[in-house]
C-alpha cells in the first residue's frame, strides 16, 4: 500500500507558508524526506527553504509529480483541501489537521471510498514514518530506530511510547502509522494490518487502540483470520467511564458498546499479546515476537 513511504517518496505540504506547516515541513528534511514543493494559495511563484510554492495542489502536481501530501490546513478549509488532493490524484494524502467539523469529513469519505488514485491517512494523526527513510508528520524523528516491528496506532502520545519503548529493548521499527482518533477517518487499521502483513521489513506488529467504535474488534476478527506475525497491542480507556468523550472525538463508550474490555476480549481471542499498562508495550510486544 503507499502508506509505507520510503526513502525516495517525494512529498508537498499544503499550508506549508503557516506556523505549523512551515515548521513541520522544516523538521521533516531536517530528518531526510524529501519534499519537492508546497501549496498556499496566493502565494504561488515564490520560494520557502528553497521550494517552490503553487497555488493550486493541480499545479503543484502538474510540475512535481509528488507521491505524498502533508496536510497543514486549519480546519474550517481541511477537508476541501484533501478532497483537492484527491481530485489532483496525489497517492497519498496525510492530513495531521485536528478538529475538522464532522460533516465535511461525510463527504471526505464519501470520496475516499470510492477513490482509485488516493489513500488518506487521517486527519487528526501523527502521521507517517518509516525510521532513517522518510518522515511525513510531527513525531519525534530521534525516538524512531529502524527494526522490525510496525506500528498501527489511533493515538499520537502512545505511538511514541511505544516507538521509544521497542526501540529500547532493541527490537526497532519497519514503519509507524497513526491512524487518527476521529470518528471518520481515512486509514483504517485493516489497511495497515494488510500491508504489514506482506511487507518484508516488517516481523512483527504492534497497535494501540482506545474505546469507542468497533474499529479494534473488526481489527481482531482480520488478525485471527488473515495475520501470519506475531501481534502485540495495547487499548487505552479502561478506567473511562461510559459515555463521556475522552480526549480524541471518537474515543466514547455509547450505548455499552465500544468498552475496552470488549476490545481487549476480542483480541485475546485472535491469540493477540495485550498489554496491562502503557508501560508494558515494549515487554509485551518483545514476548509476542518469542511466541
Amino acid at each position: 500500500m503507499t502508506f509505507l513511504v520510503r526513502q525516495k517518496t517525494t512529498i508537498i505540504t499544503q499550508g506549508i507558508t503557516g506556523k505549523s506547516g512551515q515548521f513541520h515541513t522544516e523538521q521533516c528534511m531536517v530528518y531526510g524526506s524529501k519534499f519537492v514543493g508546497g501549496v498556499t494559495p496566493g502565494k504561488g511563484g515564490k520560494k520557502i527553504f528553497n521550494l517552490p510554492i503553487f497555488d493550486t495542489v493541480y499545479e503543484a502536481k502538474k510540475a512535481l509529480n509528488p507521491d505524498a501530501t502533508m496536510i497543514f490546513v486549519p480546519p474550517p478549509f481541511a477537508a476541501s483541501s484533501i478532497l483537492e488532493a484527491e481530485e489532483a490524484g496525489i497517492s497519498l494524502i496525510i492530513c495531521i489537521t485536528e478538529g475538522i467539523p464532522i460533516r465535511d469529513m461525510l463527504e471526505v469519505s464519501r470520496v475516499m471510498r470510492h477513490s482509485k488514485t488516493s489513500s488518506l491517512v487521517g486527519p487528526n494523526c501523527p502521521g507517517v514514518i518509516t525510521p532513517d527513510e522518510c518522515k511525513i508528520g510531527i513525531m519525534p524523528g530521534y525516538i524512531h530506530k529502524k527494526g522490525e516491528i510496525g506500528i498501527v496506532s489511533r493515538s499520537g502520545t502512545l505511538t511514541y511510547e511505544a516507538v521509544w519503548q521497542t526501540t529500547q529493548i532493541g527490537l526497532g521499527q519497519s514503519s509507524c502509522i497513526g491512524i487518527g482518533g476521529d470518528p471518520l477517518n481515512g486509514t483504517n487499521f485493516i489497511d495497515v494490518l494488510e500491508a504489514f502483513e506482506k511487507d518484508e521489513r516488517t516481523k512483527g506488529i504492534f497497535l494501540i487502540g482506545e474505546i469507542g467504535g468497533n474499529a479494534e474488534e473488526e481489527a481482531a476478527s482480520w488478525i485471527e483470520k488473515n495475520c501470519t506475525k506475531p501481534v502485540g497491542a495495547f487499548i487505552a480507556g479502561t478506567t473511562a467511564p461510559p459515555g463521556r468523550r475522552m480526549g480524541h472525538a471518537g474515543a466514547i463508550v455509547s450505548g455499552g458498546k465500544g468498552t475496552a474490555t470488549e476490545k481487549i476480549k476480542a483480541l485475546k481471542q485472535a491469540r493477540v499479546f495485550v498489554a496491562s499498562s502503557p508501560a508494558d508495550m515494549g515487554k509485551t510486544m518483545a514476548q509476542a515476537m518469542k511466541r
